[in-house]
């Protein structure tokens, strides 16, 4: 199974071994891919990152920020309060 058109998004920069690709290309490489790495590839394509599908290391840039469900940026760590602190 391959990727659609709409599953690749505006915005978002693909290269194949450094080497910026457009939809089409990335398409037809995906029609031999397996299922795996079809998911790991889609993941890459809502978050972004660098990995290795089919001996050619694909990386991707997105244009928009992560954001949390609420509409917001992450906050980072969490601190819990030590034990000598209290509400």
């Amino acid at each position: 199974m391959a990727l659609s058109p709409q599953s690749i998004r505006k915005g978002v920069q693909v290269k194949f071994d450094d080497v910026i690709v457009d939809k089409k290309t990335i398409i037809e490489k995906s029609e031999s891919w397996n299922e795996r790495q079809e998911i790991l590839f889609r993941k890459f394509l809502k978050q972004g990152g660098k990995c290795k599908v089919a001996g050619v290391v694909i990386e991707v840039t997105t244009q928009y920020e992560v954001l949390t469900s609420k509409g917001e940026k992450p906050s980072g760590k969490i601190v819990a309060p030590g034990a000598d602190q209290r509400f």
